[in-house]
């Protein structure tokens, strides 16, 4: 079953960040706080939405997506970044994975968004291979780039 995450699924959400960020060999990178989830989810201005995978037996937490708005200068709507989609896995292989993609997929559809977008580390196989099965592809041409911590204050803090 695939719902929209409640402020009650905030530490539920914050602990299967923290288990994507062991899997993904990067747990020091996780630091965000629930408190932070809390306000970025549900705040006076929610900057990003999640969904929740739940099993169908226990109704227990098996996974979740969080993504944000994005837009398309070129196609001139928005669309959905995914940021995070994991599934715990006792749960993998149960149709979570898919189920939570479809959903975000729909609001897509019914929103008239043209774009659901992801990023995946090149050494996940069986997920680039489960995201290719679902008609994914990669944008080869495109290089990912990123500022943060030094790097970011240093340039912030440049004078105009």
């Amino acid at each position: 079953m695939i719902r929209s995450a409640t402020p009650a699924d905030v530490p539920v959400i914050h602990a299967l960040i923290r288990e994507l960020a062991e899997y993904e060999k990067a747990p020091q990178e996780a630091r965000a706080s629930e408190e932070q989830l809390r306000e970025a989810l549900f705040g006076e201005r929610p900057a990003a939405f999640a969904h929740m995978a739940e099993d169908e037996t226990t109704g227990e937490p098996v996974g979740f997506a969080l993504w944000f708005l994005n837009f398309s200068t070129w196609r001139g709507v928005h669309g959905i970044y995914l940021e995070d989609l994991y599934v715990r896995p006792s749960a993998r292989g149960g149709g979570h994975g898919r189920a939570l993609l479809t959903e975000l997929a729909r609001i897509c559809v019914s929103r008239g968004y043209e774009r659901l977008e992801w990023s995946v580390l090149d050494w996940n196989r069986p997920a680039i291979g489960f995201y290719e099965s679902l008609g994914a592809r990669p944008q080869d041409e495109w290089t990912v780039y990123r500022l943060t911590d030094d790097a970011l204050t240093k340039l912030g803090r440049t004078a105009g």
